[in-house]
């Protein structure tokens, strides 16, 4: 009977897992996961996502064992372990899920040639997409760059229907040298991850916890709250999908149920809503196969001689949020205690980086790089370009958002603010989104002592908007 190694890197589950499947179908299942810190480059300073790809690896180890399967974990280059394995238990192919990550997809090609020439079978299946990124082309058969009319073909293509859990398995029967998980140093030295615990449930089964509440309480309020960080109308889903605890194209085919059962047409407009953010996702991949400079660098060319005026004082300033602007510290306080940021928050403090400080986009990329349980390197680099207006299809750079007119919109009462900066949840909400603007008296009630208890904004707003329009003009004159 065919022995299978089933490589697991970004489908850390056992449902809709098409090479889990196939191996399952075809032979005995033999699950391995290899760690090497060198060659996953793009993930070498993710703490946080290590903590998630850390838990969510003994939730998968813990599923497979209840399956009869012993999980084989391995520490070093990725090549020499698949051959190692293969020569300890004669197996015969590896099936595995891909990956779109510059270094990554280099490394599997040299991977697949060299297992090939050795007389390997190997199988590589599109696991954590609902489309092959770079398949999709437009009429010239060039690549997409604007999200509505990439958006608009894939309404026309059909999402593959999601593949079940097999109903047994083939298990090897022989213990193998495997090391263990901790073993794998994905921890940080520091444990400043361990408050993480108190939010998320990471693996298969707290994912499919979450997508069910998230169906149950927040989809059907999805349009009306998704720009509200106080509301509990988002999936929370992204570090889940990051690390393929849960099928993307599961999501999807259950959102279309819904849609088809529900006459409602508020339903069906936030489904519609919330299909878009996944096919944002897509969007960002897509964009990664066919521009893999823009982890690092502008896709708009102008952009390379920008005049970034920031300080370093500015920027530690930014990271523990203590800018002097309400919503944009509250962000980056929820950022280093949880791991994650609403996205409409998101948007607000990554501006604020780049047009208020001048600080570079690829400077605010590297700390969500290090600080974001959900970190994935298609869609960090899209986000941060496209606020920086840098990107493909981006937010045009004048386009400056006023933290002060955002909290009012999107934070009325002050919920989100009084949460996650308590040092100001004293201030009655007509002066908590300016406090500098508050009476003496009202500080002292509520006792604030700014400067002291909290900062004085770092700048102003109306001068960061001149001097970062400026900074564009002189851009844009030179190009």
């Amino acid at each position: 009977m065919k022995k299978i190694l089933v490589w697991f890197r970004k489908d850390l589950r056992i449902h809709d897992n098409p090479a889990l499947w196939e191996a399952a179908q075809q032979g005995i299942v033999i699950p391995v996961f290899i760690w090497s810190e060198e060659e996953e480059r793009e993930y070498a300073t993710s703490e946080a996502s290590h903590w998630w790809l850390h838990h969510s690896l003994l939730s998968l180890k813990k599923k497979l064992e209840s399956k009869g399967l012993l999980f084989v974990i391995r520490l070093g280059n990725c090549l020499k372990e698949l051959t190692t394995i293969i020569e300890q238990t004669n197996a015969d192919a590896v099936f595995y899920g891909e990956r779109y990550e510059p270094s990554i997809l280099k490394r599997d090609q040299a991977i697949c040639k060299r297992l090939t020439e050795n007389g390997i079978e190997v199988r590589s299946f599109q696991s954590n997409l609902l489309f092959p990124p770079g398949d999709l082309l437009n009429q010239k058969n060039d690549p997409y760059k604007v999200f509505t009319s990439f958006w608009k073909r894939t309404m026309k293509e059909t999402v593959q229907r999601p593949l079940p859990i097999p109903d047994e398995f083939a298990a090897y029967d022989q213990a193998h040298l495997s090391v263990q998980i901790d073993e794998l140093g994905l921890l940080p030295a520091i444990r400043w991850d361990e408050k993480f615990h108190a939010y998320w449930e990471p693996g298969e089964k707290g994912a499919i916890a979450r997508w069910q509440q998230f169906t149950e309480e927040g989809l059907s309020r999805y349009v009306e709250g998704r720009d509200s960080p106080s509301a509990d109308s988002v999936s929370l889903l992204s570090p889940h999908l990051a690390w393929g605890d849960i099928s993307v194209r599961s999501i999807w085919h259950a959102a279309k149920r819904l849609t088809d059962e529900e006459t409602e047409e508020y339903m069906h407009t936030s489904v519609e809503a919330f299909l878009r953010q996944l096919i944002w996702r897509e969007f960002a991949y897509h964009q990664l196969i066919h521009f893999p400079t823009m982890v690092h660098s502008p896709l708009r060319e102008q952009f390379k001689g920008f005049p970034w005026l920031g300080s370093d004082e500015e920027f530690a300033r930014w990271q523990k949020g203590l800018t002097g602007y309400p919503l944009v510290d509250a962000g980056m306080r929820e950022l280093w205690e949880t791991g994650a940021m609403h996205n409409r928050v998101r948007m607000v403090v990554a501006s604020f980086l780049v047009k208020h400080l001048l600080i570079s986009w690829t400077e605010g990329s590297t700390w969500f790089k290090e600080t974001l349980v959900d970190y994935d390197v298609a869609n960090n680099a899209m986000g941060w370009q496209w606020v920086a207006g840098t990107g493909i299809d981006a937010a045009p750079y004048f386009r400056i958002f006023n933290p002060i007119l955002q909290s009012k919109k999107f934070d009325a009462d002050g919920e989100y603010i009084r949460k996650w900066l308590p040092e100001l949840a004293s201030l009655s909400s007509k002066y908590l989104h300016e406090p500098w603007k508050a009476p003496a008296d009202k500080l002292l009630e509520a006792g604030i002592e700014l400067g002291t208890t909290y900062p004085l904004p770092i700048i102003d707003h109306s001068l960061a908007r001149h001097r970062a329009l400026e900074a564009f003009a002189k851009v844009k004159n030179n190009s």
